[in-house]
């Protein structure tokens, strides 16, 4: 070979080495514990397997499948990511046991752990109590075991139990087989019951007494591959993903380094910067990563009807994901979130409303408004066309709006209306301008319904629905309806409230929050009353000015009211903005996410919630908060010195900083601003600034707060 051929080659692998470093940055178990409930097994980027264990513990929901401590149950390859309703999925389970005499192997077997998991991005390991090595990686639609049994063990079996499953379970087709000749295999039907094989006179756990499915495998060989797909179409189907993305003779590891060149390629090069801060890193790709497994990419694999649009569930949910989380999916993955706009319309047309949540085919559970509004609205006047039906986005948002959903099914925890889809409170926000609490969480339904309304405002005037337009505005401004100028707390006047159907306002201890069944979801009147950011200008008069506006928001961190776990509360941090400082949006916002948000199996303030809490950080680090339903980003303070956002069709946003914590010190005011090489002096820009066609934000920053703003504010769409 030629010096320079020699040279290029050498230039080519150093370039393709450095590419697939970002993955090194991924810690897959970053918010797996107290209460984080992320995923730490393997997935593609919106992959429908997302392969990995099932972890029993009495007492314990595994919501992901996956715990600390507790015996496995399984190795299955359907799991949630960051959800916290309830453990979903847990299908297609297999379990390897050693012995010759299993003789009820469908009696919910659990076997030991011995160490601890081991993973990595493409990549997951365990090791039984019965020192069974267990690896497992996935392509979208199919997943990989390899098993490695003792080589002195007595009888090497692995146990497929098709009816192994987390709570609330559909069912769904699938296909496999093993790559190894079994030597020997047997079905077997069974009424549950769970017993360890540590310990198999103990009941573990029981069930309803559900008859099930499975069958034991018998093997000669000690290392045993086993390649599964599925499908919810069929059986065939099922088998056709696993002979398309995993072929017999697939070696385990190419797998694994197919996954990583996916999650690379795809997701991880979206976001560079030349940082060497390793926790920094470690949380920007690790949050980049966790918020890219679900939705769920389920086109052409829809059992509910044929069509030729995308289709894309698992949302969990709308609720939590309206404020930040959808806003970056749109810069992150603008081809993918056209997709998944498209799947929402689309789900409308066929099941009558959009969903604010989504899994095995069925919409629900809805918290409070019908915010898939808020995600139409925020993509169409943010320029989302493509191949959008914004005349039938239209008409959904209108269904929502106008038309009071069936309640059915019966919600045990909230009968009084639906919580299945649409806007169950909406007899009371037609006829009153309000809600009574004859609505459960009424003041949430109605703060949202406001939100909702603002949306449908949005896209009637785009599309030139002139008094359509007028309406919606109108009532977008009903959440003021709730507004108890004589309720008090800790010093400070007016809240939203219940209010009864004559007009009487309830007395209530804004601090305190509640559940389903209350007239607050979560939070409390504290966090609702400045959830209205469409009409922020209003908010701000009826608080009393903007110094009390300021010295309220302080009460809210200062008291310990604030709750970084909790979406109403997402915004707080910035809202400063509003009056002119911005500088306290950023001390606010950094201190939050420096404070409560760290590297490790504990990282995360609370529940991902499905990516809402790692988008929240990913916000914060780049520097800038967008508005939902508006194309305003407010901003703050970026945490790097560069960061180079790959916002597709060629197009980038650049991201320059002098100062920043890079280096390790707290100079993140900012002094001075350039945008597109232009002194900028408003706190507040917009998606044609810098995200239509690409941008560059010039941050000087520094360790003093100095007034560098022109006092020209935010925009309050609704107090005009």
């Amino acid at each position: 070979m030629k010096p320079s051929a020699m040279l290029l080659t050498g230039l080519i692998l150093t370039m393709r080495s450095a590419a697939q470093d970002l993955n090194q940055h991924v810690d897959v178990f970053m918010g797996s514990e107290s209460g984080g409930n992320d995923f730490p097994g393997v997935a593609r980027p919106f992959g429908m397997v997302k392969i990995g264990p099932d972890l029993y513990q009495s007492g314990s929901d595994a919501y992901s499948g996956y715990l600390p401590t507790g015996e496995f149950s399984g190795f299955s390859l359907m799991h949630e990511q960051g959800t916290g309703g309830a453990p979903k999925y847990g299908t297609v389970s297999q379990l390897p046991l050693v012995g010759n005499n299993i003789s009820d192997p469908l009696s919910q077997i659990t076997v030991a752990r011995n160490g601890t998991d081991e993973g990595s991005v493409g990549y997951y390991k365990a090791t039984t109590g019965q020192s069974v090595e267990v690896e497992l990686s996935a392509s979208s639609r199919a997943g990989i075991y390899r098993y490695n049994f003792p080589g002195d063990s007595a009888g090497n079996n692995i146990l497929v139990d098709v009816s192994h499953v987390l709570p609330s379970f559909r069912g769904m087709g699938l296909g496999g087989h093993f790559d190894t000749k079994a030597v020997s295999s047997k079905a077997f039907t069974a009424v549950d019951s769970m017993k360890s094989v540590e310990n198999p006179e103990g009941e573990v756990s029981s069930t309803s007494g559900s008859t099930r499915v499975g069958g034991l495998f018998t093997f000669e060989e000690s290392e045993i591959i086993s390649r599964v797909g599925i499908s919810w179409i069929s059986t065939e189907q099922a088998c056709d993903n696993v002979d398309r993305e995993i072929p017999k003779g697939t070696d385990f590891t190419s797998v694994v380094d197919d996954t990583v060149s996916e999650w690379n390629e795809k997701v991880f090069s979206k976001i560079k910067t030349t940082s060497t801060n390793s926790d920094s890193l470690n949380l920007l790709y690790s949050s980049l990563y966790h918020m890219h497994l679900i939705p769920t990419n389920q086109t052409d694999e829809n059992p509910g009807w044929k069509s030729r649009e995308p289709y894309y569930q698992d949302i969990f949910t709308f609720w939590d994901l309206f404020r930040c989380a959808t806003a970056l999916m749109q810069v992150l993955q603008p081809t993918a979130y056209e997709e998944q706009i498209r799947s929402l319309i689309d789900i409308w047309r066929h099941d009558g409303y959009l969903p604010d949540a989504r899994s095995s085919n069925y919409n629900g559970r809805t918290q409070g408004g019908s915010n898939a509004d808020n995600i139409l609205a925020d993509a169409y006047v943010k320029g989302v066309r493509g191949s959008v039906n914004w005349a039938d986005g239209y008409k959904a948002m209108v269904k929502d709006a106008e038309t009071t959903p069936a309640n059915y099914p019966i919600d045990a925890m909230a009968p009084d209306s639906s919580t299945h889809q649409g806007r169950g409170a909406l007899p009371d926000w037609l006829n009153l301008g309000y809600i009574t609490p004859r609505f459960t969480r009424a003041v949430t339904r109605a703060v949202e319904y406001a939100c909702n309304d603002f949306g449908l405002y949005q896209v009637a005037v785009g599309l030139g629905e002139e008094s359509d337009a007028r309406r919606y505005l109108n009532r977008s401004r009903n959440w003021r309806n709730h507004w108890n100028p004589d309720q008090s707390s800790l010093g400070f006047k007016g809240f939203v409230v219940p209010r009864e159907q004559d007009g009487t306002f309830l007395s209530i201890d804004p601090k305190q929050g509640g559940y389903w069944g209350d007239a607050f979801y979560e939070d409390g009147s504290w966090a609702y009353s400045w959830n209205d950011v469409h009409d922020m200008k209003h908010l701000v008069e009826l608080m009393g000015g903007e110094e009390m506006f300021v010295q309220r928001l302080d009460v809210m961190f200062d008291q310990g009211i604030f709750d970084s776990s909790n979406e109403p509360m997402f915004n707080l941090p910035y809202l400063y903005n509003y009056v002119d400082r911005q500088d306290l949006s950023v001390s606010r916002a950094r201190q939050v996410a420096k404070g409560d948000y760290h590297t490790g199996k504990s990282g995360l303030p609370g529940n991902s919630d499905a990516g809402a809490m790692q988008t929240w950080l990913l916000w914060n680090m780049i520097g800038l908060y967008p508005i939902t339903g508006q194309t305003t980003f407010l901003i703050h303070s970026p945490w790097f010195e560069s960061m180079t956002i790959d916002l597709g069709a060629g197009k980038t946003l650049e991201i320059l900083s002098t100062g920043g914590d890079g280096n390790g010190d707290n100079d993140y005011y900012v002094q001075s601003l350039k945008v597109n090489g232009k002194k900028w002096e408003k706190n507040w820009l917009t998606w044609d600034d810098i995200f239509a066609q690409g941008g560059r934000l010039e941050f000087e920053l520094g360790p003093t707060a100095v007034n560098w703003t022109s006092g020209v504010l935010p925009p309050s769409p609704a107090s005009e």
